[in-house]
C-alpha cells in the first residue's frame, strides 16, 4: 500500500478500491452521480482526503464507506479493502437486499427444455385470440 497522504483522483482510488474493474467504468460512474463525497455528488477529478464518507452505488447495491489510506495502484483484494472501512448499516442493508433478492427467485424454476411438438400447439391455442 502507498503512502496514506499522497493525492488520488476520486476515480483513480475507486480502480483502486476495487469497486471498479476499470478506471474508465469509475469515471462514468462518478460523472453519472453514482457517488457521492460527504453527501455532495463527487466528481472524477476530486483528490480523496483520508477520513471523506463516500456513498457508492453500483446497480442496486449502495456502499457507505470512510476512506482509511489512499493508494494509486491497484493491488490484490485484502490489500483494497485496507483503503476502506464500510459501516455496519451498509453491510446490513446489502445483506438484507441479497436475502430477499434470494426469496423472490426461490419459487421460480426454469422449465426443463424447450418445448415439444405437443406443448407448441397448446401454446398456441392458449395464446391464440380466435
Amino acid at each position: 500500500m502507498e503512502n496514506s497522504t499522497e493525492i488520488v483522483r476520486l476515480d483513480k482510488w475507486l480502480w483502486a478500491a476495487r469497486f471498479f474493474k476499470t478506471r474508465s467504468l469509475a469515471s462514468q460512474a462518478v460523472n453519472g452521480g453514482k457517488v457521492h463525497v460527504n453527501g455532495t455528488r463527487g466528481k472524477a477529478a476530486h483528490s480523496v482526503l483520508v477520513g471523506e464518507k463516500l456513498v457508492i452505488t453500483i446497480g442496486t447495491m449502495q456502499f457507505h464507506v470512510a476512506v482509511l489510506a489512499t493508494s494509486k495502484l491497484r493491488r490484490s483484494a485484502p490489500e483494497a479493502r485496507l483503503l476502506y472501512a464500510e459501516s455496519m448499516e451498509s453491510i446490513a442493508a446489502r445483506e438484507e437486499q441479497r436475502e430477499m433478492k434470494k426469496m423472490i427467485s426461490a419459487g421460480f424454476s426454469a422449465p426443463a427444455g424447450k418445448p415439444g411438438k405437443r406443448d407448441r400447439r397448446k401454446i398456441r391455442s392458449f395464446t391464440r385470440k380466435d
